[in-house]
């Protein structure tokens, strides 16, 4: 039987070489791991994930020919230099679990030794970058958040050296994770109390209505017996369902809308009465959103696979919500490989493909109708310069520049923007456009 810290290693092998979603791999890994065992996994896999240049950095000061390590060795020695650095696990035990998991990769007098100089180096200096701090803000906050170099330049131009600092900071901590109530079945309140019987403390969300936060708390199976009222959804991600702002009874469009959160939360908001269309064309996440529409017991939801380039319809919809395919830089949190995964110049191929799809999409939309755009993105790219590009090119539309109450906060120009470092939430751009009657 593997132990917890050879399924970790396992889980960054999937993550790296296998180019998987963290939450996907561990979910698998972890099936039959009892809560302890699974939340130490979570740590040790997510810990070494958001900060594995940071590790490496520390790693190559000890290392001869870092380049001449397996990547199962060096994954070893990240593990064992997190737990080192950022845990509270007795040193030896860190060591010597690494070279017993070394012992079946090759190396093991080389992880012995290099962990060993590690725990040499007096604790105050392991993770001292005032060599790094002379060379000028971006290396400094790059290295010390494990953020790329390019995407702190863009933070500091943009925000400032002390703004960026934090927002890379946010993007390093544990998430809370934030459920979303399902209405048609009970009250935020009921919800409460039902977690509160299984001592899961639940809290309001600070913003949205229908948002309960559990602080403290790694996924149990136990909250998967009342599925059936509730998403995980994050706030952010809530926000954007009620900035389209629904109707009982009316045709909407929900152009990329697997896993379903948002399709299942525009359900909920128009009581289930209405139409619905959920596109999705990957076979496996549709396979998700039916799923999510199923157990939340909704009606008005219609899943449809294929691809949004391809789909047509004669019948024009009232709203529409396009929450675009895009980086994702505003949930590193969530899924802290992100930020490794992406060049600057994905930004403009994020970008064009968002422009086409909506293009395509805004032809679907009746004459004095709604359309929400959005992108779980932290980068204008993505979100205020498509929208400048769409609308010069496209004069039967206009941003709507009023908002609900409880978003007005939020909102600059017709722009929602959220970010994890201002709002303790997921970082999401929103705009709200009408076709002209």
């Amino acid at each position: 039987m593997q132990t917890t810290r050879e399924l970790a290693l396992e889980a960054l092998r999937e993550i790296w070489q296998g180019g998987r979603k963290p939450k996907d791999v561990l979910e698998e890994v972890s099936e039959s791991m009892d809560k302890r065992d699974r939340a130490f996994l979570m740590e040790l896999v997510y810990g070494v994930v958001r900060f594995r240049d940071t590790l490496d950095w520390v790693l190559a000061k000890l290392l001869k020919k870092p380049s001449g390590l397996s990547r199962d060795t060096l994954n070893n020695l990240r593990l064992a230099a997190y737990q080192i650095l950022f845990m509270r696990v007795p040193p030896w035990a860190a060591v010597n679990e690494a070279v017993e998991i070394e012992k079946k990769l090759g190396r093991p007098e080389v992880v012995n030794a290099v962990l060993r100089s590690l725990l040499r180096v007096p604790e105050a200096e392991r993770l001292n970058f005032d060599t790094i701090r002379e060379k000028g803000a971006v290396p400094f906050i790059a290295l010390r958040t494990s953020h790329p170099r390019w995407l702190v330049k863009r933070w500091v131009h943009r925000f400032g050296e002390e703004e960026a600092i934090r927002l890379a900071e946010a993007n390093n901590r544990v998430p809370p994770l934030t459920l979303r109530v399902n209405t048609l079945k009970t009250t935020r309140d009921e919800l409460i109390d039902r977690l509160a019987g299984m001592d899961i403390r639940g809290e309001p969300t600070s913003l949205s209505p229908d948002g309960v936060t559990l602080r403290d708390f790694h996924p149990d199976k136990h909250l998967w017996d009342m599925k059936d009222f509730f998403m995980v959804q994050d706030e952010a991600s809530q926000l954007i369902s009620f900035f389209l702002d629904p109707r009982p009874g009316e045709r909407i469009l929900d152009a990329c809308a697997a896993p379903g959160g948002k399709s299942t939360h525009i359900a909920q908001l128009m009581q289930d009465r209405g139409k619905i269309v959920a596109v999705e064309s990957d076979k496996k996440r549709m396979g998700r959103l039916r799923e999510n529409i199923g157990r939340l017991g909704l009606s008005s939801v219609t899943a449809v696979q294929v691809d949004i380039l391809e789909y047509s319809v004669k019948e024009p919809f009232d709203r529409i919500l396009l929450d675009a395919p895009c980086s994702a830089m505003g949930v590193i949190r969530r899924n802290p490989d992100v930020k490794y995964r992406h060049k600057p110049q994905d930004l403009m191929r994020f970008k064009a493909n968002q422009l086409d799809i909506l293009r395509h999409v805004s032809k679907f939309l009746k004459l004095g109708g709604i359309m929400v755009y959005s992108v779980c993105s932290t980068e204008p790219e993505e979100g205020e310069d498509v929208i400048k590009e769409f609308l010069k090119e496209s004069g039967d539309f206009y941003i709507i520049d009023a908002s609900l109450r409880f978003l007005k906060g939020l909102m600059k120009n017709g722009f929602l923007r959220t970010y994890p470092h201002v709002h303790h939430m997921d970082g999401f751009f929103g705009v709200r456009l009408c076709r002209k009657a």
